[in-house]
């Protein structure tokens, strides 16, 4: 759904996503799990939100269904406007070389040659990939993907940016120049920026709201000192724990997000959802 006029860029209500895990027992009753249970939240356009939580907290699930990645599995969803994920890997194919990636990408969103040209070469001016641009993208490092992935998704220029743990990789050069351009992003064009990073100095600095997910819920969103404050104090008191006091705390989160009778999605939520 989408309503181009409404002051908000993204409306989540109660949006749940749920796993299968595998198991090495072939006759072991498969588990579901929640990724995400219940989550809700309105975002309004031109805020830059700073998305925290531990490894395994749903952060990047979350960022699979803003992107349109990845379908919800209950609840309602509500995008207005283009988006884009930018992720080290996400979108790439990683046996065409980095100038076929970005053809398919035009083409995939039904660009004109001439608009897939000028995508191209403002990729080329930003990635600074050089001769690499004409190789596979499995021969790229980490770093090269990310620059890539990077240049592309700031070429296509959509509304909405989504940003995994993009700057996490490649040289502390062009994390700055990232930084410098989604800064451009925010201030200048008024872009609605999600931003996950583990670094909290980061997402102090650039980040208007916080959202903090622990366990697949939505444990706190607002301010974005006050969630930095709120989540830097759980994670020193985690730290803090005994190995054994560290594992006991993440069984009981895990066993809480354990779904004990499959669920299958209404037929509200197979139309609507």
């Amino acid at each position: 759904m989408t309503n181009r006029d409404s002051k908000y860029a993204v409306e989540m209500q109660d949006i749940s996503k749920i796993y299968t895990l595998k198991t090495k027992n072939k006759g072991k009753k498969k588990e579901q799990f929640y990724a995400l249970k219940d989550v809700s939240f309105q975002i309004k356009k031109g805020d830059v939100v700073g998305i925290l939580g531990t490894n395994g907290s749903g952060k990047s699930t979350l960022s699979l269904i803003l992107a349109g990645i990845s379908d919800h599995d209950g609840g309602k969803m509500i995008v207005n406007g283009e988006q884009a994920l930018i992720s080290i890997n996400t979108g790439l194919n990683m046996q065409l070389t980095g100038e076929e990636n970005i053809n398919v990408k035009g083409a995939l969103m039904g660009f004109s040659k001439k608009r897939i040209q000028e995508i191209k070469e403002n990729v080329i001016e930003f990635a600074e990939l050089g001769d690499f641009l004409y190789q596979p993208v499995k021969k790229y490092s980490s770093g090269m993907k990310s620059r890539l992935g990077f240049s592309i998704s700031l070429a296509l220029n959509p509304d909405i940016f989504i940003v995994d743990e993009a700057l996490s990789v490649g040289d502390k050069g062009f994390a700055q120049k990232c930084m410098k351009r989604m800064m451009q992003l925010r201030d200048e064009e008024n872009k609605t920026i999600f931003f996950i990073s583990h670094s909290l100095s980061q997402v102090r600095s650039f980040c208007k709201t916080g959202m903090w997910i622990e366990g697949g819920k939505l444990v706190e969103i607002g301010d974005i000192d006050e969630v930095c404050d709120h989540y830097s104090d759980y994670v020193e008191k985690y730290n803090a724990m005994s190995e054994k006091e560290k594992k006991k705390l993440r069984d009981e989160k895990f066993a809480k997000r354990i779904i004990t009778e499959p669920i299958k999605k209404s037929i509200w939520d197979r139309i609507f959802g």
